[in-house]
């Protein structure tokens, strides 16, 4: 029986906190979590009774972790790509339980996914690597797990994370079959040259149907269905048959021990004691605490003050060695001093940098105003500490004269900037008014005098207020992508139709089994950024899935649209829209027939009420107006 005194001891330190009880009762299974990864607690007497799971493992000794026991044929670095909710993120917690990083518990959900906005959204948005300890054949090999986005928005995180694989896992749900970044993947992996294993998850749903997915497999991607394992992630079936596969198949990097280090930046984070925290895959030499390194990017020289390896933690080790990834402390204060791409090296040692990564190109822009403008500074500095840890958002700033300074950002689509959104609410406590997405467009200019203005013939225009006027033009061209759409063949006809009013040229179309079509749409930009795929999903029953790759960009017979008040332009209602007829009100609407004296006097009303508001009309609209009509909808559950 309990004692008072073990009661008590029991209780976390915010126990007694005035708070509320849901919170109060957050943060005490967060401490007891906590504890119990310090401190194992036995059953039994005499301390030798049963352990109890914890969720992470205990400390193991450092010389478990000494990595020059891995010669590189015994490294496999691969990546877990996937459509949006296909099992990706349950796989990799698996694949750490059954490995030993963590403790198998009820507890082990989305382990890799750190963010908050990510457990409330189910959703990876940030790539995460993981190294991994595991026994085959009567040898132990390094693997080298890094869990990937799997929305179109993110793909840039994907395409980084590629390069420091050599395979993937591709896994396809076995009840929805193949979907729309299913496809995309599979292709950056592939022009990778990366071996690809195909792994069916959710065999284990009542609605299964891992043969139809097979054959789609075999199908569009050309991979004979005797390579496909068939998976439950959430039950652990046949799970042992992926890492074996990983092994058996995915080659070891080609890496060099021999030749002076040479290490690729795949990704990076700030840390706000710590600096910028770098993603390395070391493709030759090594790296240890003390070397000086340099930048080929920069040029500037670091000191190394820490390298490492996650497990899923961040854990110390004391050297890298060739074909292994791992992260590294140098002492750099920001993310761009970390360029993502970048190649380091020894300082006496200089080598060839290797090949990089194309720049992120945002898709959307939007503006971005403190809903207070004695907020602005704190809001600059969040956006500041939050585009550290996200390097492919690009920050200009701006001004509105209806809702102060703000800044225009550039997202890689429309979920990006929610993502973003989001996490400045939660981790900032900043309150934001985001002005409606707009795309990039871009305009030939006509006369020498403007070109020289500009300091070129072709200029980009991300606000629409700085639009230029058809006279002053050659063309103007808009940005355009492939979209791919998969959906089941009952619904073709209403999504060619939904394509075709968002001006969409069909390229192809291809039936991927009896039932599923896969086509493919060129659109532009800005008819399918904010609602195309609410649309789609609406249309479908929600079966329907999509994705787009960017096409470069077409000429389009383009006109800014303004919104007066008072003759006064609202340059936040300032819009870009494909041209249309001028509009007004149609008083005659109602007139059905009759005297046309009747239609005389209803024209006449309508000139007399213009003449008078010009005389009188002076229309105040407070600041929580622009708020009310610039604040978008937040996305339906």
């Amino acid at each position: 029986m309990r004692t008072r005194t073990d009661r008590v001891a029991m209780l976390s330190p915010f126990s007694r906190w005035p708070v509320p009880a849901v919170v109060r009762r957050v943060l005490d299974i967060s401490w007891k979590q906590r504890q119990g990864g310090l401190r194992a607690t036995t059953r039994g007497s005499g301390g030798g009774g049963e352990q109890i799971p914890t969720t992470r493992s205990p400390q193991r000794e450092k010389e478990y972790y000494d990595l020059s026991k891995f010669p590189v044929e015994n490294i496999r670095n691969f990546s877990i790509i996937a459509h949006v909710d296909h099992g990706k993120s349950t796989l990799a917690d698996r694949l750490l339980e059954i490995t030993g990083a963590i403790i198998k518990t009820e507890y082990n959900k989305q382990v890799l996914d750190k963010l908050q906005v990510e457990r409330e959204r189910g959703i990876t948005v940030k790539a995460q690597t993981a190294t991994l300890f595991y026994n085959h054949g009567g040898r132990t090999y390094l693997l080298n797990l890094i869990d990937t986005p799997g929305h179109v928005d993110f793909s840039y995180e994907v395409s980084r994370s590629l390069s420091a694989c050599q395979g993937v896992l591709l896994i396809v749900d076995a009840n929805e079959g193949i979907q729309a970044q299913t496809v995309a993947n599979f292709f950056l992996a592939f022009e990778s040259q990366l071996t690809i294993i195909p792994v069916i998850n959710k065999i284990d749903l009542k609605n299964a149907e891992p043969d139809r997915v097979e054959k789609q497999i075999e199908k569009v991607f050309d991979i004979p269905k005797e390579e496909c394992i068939r998976i439950s992630a959430k039950l652990g079936t046949n799970v042992d048959q992926v890492l074996e596969a990983v092994v058996q198949k995915i080659p070891p990097p080609s890496a060099n021990l021999s030749d002076p280090m040479r290490a690729l930046v795949f990704d990076s984070t700030y840390d706000h004691y710590r600096g910028v925290i770098a993603s390395l895959a070391l493709f030759d030499g090594r790296v240890q605490k003390g070397d000086k390194i340099i930048s080929s990017y920069t040029k500037k020289v670091y000191e190394v003050n820490e390298v490492g390896i996650l497990r899923p933690d961040q854990y110390p080790v004391e050297k890298l060695y060739a074909g292994q990834v791992g992260y590294m402390i140098a002492g750099m204060k920001e993310v761009k001093e970390a360029q993502i791409g970048d190649t380091f090296h020894l300082q006496k040692h200089l080598v060839k940098p290797l090949a990089g990564f194309k720049p992120a190109k945002p898709m959307v822009f939007a503006g971005m105003y403190p809903i207070d403008q004695s907020e602005y500074t704190n809001l600059r500095k969040a956006v500041d500490k939050l585009t550290l840890n996200d390097s492919s958002v690009t920050v200009h700033r701006d001004s509105s004269p209806a809702l102060g300074a703000g800044w225009r950002l550039g997202f890689l689509g429309l979920l990006h900037m929610e993502v973003f959104n989001q996490r400045l609410e939660q981790e900032y406590n900043a309150s934001v008014i985001l002005t409606a997405p707009t795309v990039p467009y871009k305009a030939v200019l006509l006369s020498s005098k403007l070109i020289k203005e500009y300091g070129n013939e072709e200029i980009t225009i991300l606000n629409p207020c700085y639009f230029p006027d058809k006279n002053q033009v050659k063309e103007y061209l808009e940005p355009v992508v492939v979209g791919t759409i998969l959906t089941p063949d009952e619904y073709i006809g209403k999504i060619i139709s939904l394509c075709q009013s968002r001006r969409g040229i069909q390229k192809n179309m291809i039936y991927i089994d009896d039932q599923r079509v896969m086509m493919q749409y060129q659109f532009p930009l800005n008819e399918i950024v904010v609602d195309f795929y609410d649309s789609l999903k609406s249309l479908s029953s929600g079966y329907a899935s999509f994705d787009y790759e960017d096409a470069g960009y077409q000429a389009a017979d383009l006109i800014k649209m303004d919104i007066y008040l008072n003759g006064k332009c609202v340059e936040e209602l300032t819009t870009v829209v494909h041209s249309i007829k001028a509009v007004r009100k149609n008083v005659l609407a109602k007139c059905y027939g009759g005297d046309i004296t009747r239609k005389m006097k209803l024209l006449k009303r309508q000139a007399e009420g213009k003449r008078r508001m010009r005389k009188i009309g002076n229309v105040e609209v407070p600041k929580d107006a622009f708020i009310n009509v610039l604040k978008r909808q937040k996305e339906k559950k």
